[in-house]
This record gives structure tokens, C-alpha cells and sequence, in this order.
């Protein structure tokens, strides 16, 4: 991926799940924060997400997920991304995602997890720190 220019993020909502409001928030926070932002709507596949990713050249993945299925959702993007060489894309996220689960998540290779009512600034802030390492 480049290293000049913006940090590009495509957020995206995999699966069945239907609310995307969370996820038109946080695009437009990364956005108004500098980033080129790629929203890509409802109902994606994790192979849409990751073509859609490596099409537009991203850093970065943010998964919205409400529906419960993150721990097979976030796994399918991970591999698909490693199967086309594209692992330096990171991998965040948010949703319903009970503690439990966002370790293994994180050992999986989830860059980050946010739960509901997380600042857009702490997010913003965490793309900014952990993308390419370097700011927007």
C-alpha cells in the first residue's frame, strides 16, 4: 500500500445485518479527520470487503457488526487477506461484540476492537496512531 497522501479506510457492513448508522458515523468521523474514507453500504461479503480494499489501495478495514456473527465474519476477512498477500491492510472494528470475545479476536489479528459507545475520537485517534503510523 502507499505510504503518502491520506490514510484510506473502507468501512464496511458484512452480512445480514441492517443498521449502519454507527458505521456512516464513524466514516464520516474519519473523514472530517482527514482520511479518504470508502463506505461500502449493507450487506457486503467478506470477499467484496477485501476486493473492494485492495481495489481502492486501503490501510485499513473497519467491520461494523451488530448481527452476532463477528467471530466468523472478522475470521473470513482475515484469511481472504492473507490469501490475496494484502495482510498489511489492518483490520479494526466495532459492534455488539461481548468482551469475551475480543481477545481470540485480537489473536486472530483484529487490530482493535470498539464497543458500543466508544468516542469517534478514540477512534479516529486510533487510526491516526496505529495506521501506517503516521498521521493523516
Amino acid at each position: 500500500m502507499g505510504v503518502s497522501g491520506p490514510i484510506r479506510v473502507v468501512v464496511a457492513k458484512p452480512g445480514l445485518d441492517g443498521h449502519d448508522r454507527g458505521a456512516k458515523v464513524i466514516a464520516r468521523a474519519l473523514r472530517d479527520a482527514g482520511m479518504e474514507v470508502v463506505y461500502t453500504g449493507l450487506h457486503q461479503t467478506p470477499e467484496q470487503i477485501v476486493d473492494t480494499a485492495i481495489q481502492e489501495d486501503a490501510d485499513a478495514i473497519g467491520l461494523s457488526i451488530l448481527s452476532g456473527a463477528h467471530n466468523t465474519l472478522f475470521a473470513k476477512v482475515l484469511e481472504l487477506l492473507r490469501e490475496r498477500d494484502a495482510e498489511d491492510i489492518k483490520v479494526f472494528g466495532g459492534g455488539i461484540i461481548p468482551e469475551d470475545d475480543i481477545v481470540p479476536l485480537k489473536e486472530q489479528g483484529v487490530a482493535e476492537i470498539f464497543t458500543p459507545g466508544a468516542p469517534t475520537t478514540e477512534i479516529v485517534d486510533w487510526v491516526r496512531d496505529n495506521v501506517r503510523g503516521i498521521s493523516a
